[in-house]
């Protein structure tokens, strides 16, 4: 290329004509067929009736917890009910193998140390949470 000379020509060449470019892709309207997008999409949101109730987590033990019930809301101490855990299981599977098989395997579901505590609430009976040893 010189200096003074044209710039080269637009487009290719086809043998002895010229082609010009080819056009513009679509705009974003005319290849999805719709409205293109205005702004971000802002939710409305709908006025609550009163403050919000912000819940907490109360950790629960082998005794009656004092706590706010998350499905009803009411304030009380949780009933407990205690039922044979992970450990009872286990040391029973023990005392069995062991030859403990004739009711001697039973005796870990009978010890308060070898259960799990299931706290619920005494006003709806929702589930709270388990108290696992």
């Amino acid at each position: 290329m010189e200096k003074g000379g044209n710039p080269p020509p637009y487009g290719w060449s086809n043998g002895r004509t010229m082609q010009p470019p080819p056009a513009a892709p679509p705009s974003y309207s005319q290849a999805v067929g719709g409205v293109g997008p205005s702004s971000p999409y802002t939710p409305q949101y709908s006025p609550s009736s009163g403050p919000a109730i912000v819940t907490t987590v109360v950790p629960v033990g082998p005794q009656p917890t004092h706590m706010i019930c998350p499905s009803c809301h009411a304030e009380m101490n949780t009933y407990t009910q205690t039922k044979p855990g992970l450990i009872a299981y286990i040391s029973g599977a023990v005392i069995c193998f062991l030859g403990g098989f004739l009711g001697c395997c039973l005796i870990p579901c009978c010890i308060d140390s070898c259960m799990d505590v299931h706290h619920k609430c005494p006003n709806c009976g929702a589930y709270l949470g388990r108290y696992r040893r």
